[in-house]
């Protein structure tokens, strides 16, 4: 009879880019948040109700918040939660750009630039790769 026995893999050492990108995208997560629900509230009050038109538009921002904190947590996470970098949140902060925000497009350009950096594709290759290791003993 053989028994099989199941040892979780211990994940390769988390490279200092995947923590900053994940406190970075925090940041403009928190950010977007705040700014989007302000730009809603603002336009609703001062234009008296009718500015609730324009609300698909101004909450935009605050889901793409929601999206980069879930995201963050994630990557911050130890071990980290996820297998790849995200590359449409950090475009979609690179869009905000159009809306006037300053600071996520700055966030989706590193991560976008940390993404391609050897040490952290090697470490999300290694994560992708070895996730338990299965013995079998007689």
């Amino acid at each position: 009879m053989t028994q099989e026995t199941i040892y979780p893999v211990r994940p390769p050492e988390k490279p200092g880019m995947v923590t900053a990108i994940g406190v970075l995208t925090l940041i403009s997560g928190i950010s977007n948040i705040l700014a989007g629900l302000g730009i809603t509230f603002s336009v609703v009050v001062f234009t008296l109700g009718i500015g609730l038109i324009c609300f698909p538009f101004t909450i935009l921002p605050a889901v793409l918040g929601i999206f980069e904190v879930m995201y963050a947590i994630k990557l911050l996470a130890n071990p980290v939660e996820t297998t790849e970098i995200s590359q449409t949140i950090a475009i979609l902060e690179i869009v905000t750009l159009l809306g006037g925000n300053g600071l996520s497009p700055i966030v989706g350009v590193l991560a976008l630039i940390f993404a391609n950096d050897q040490r952290v594709r090697d470490y999300f290759a290694a994560l992708r790769s070895a996730t338990v290791v299965k013995i079998q003993s007689v």
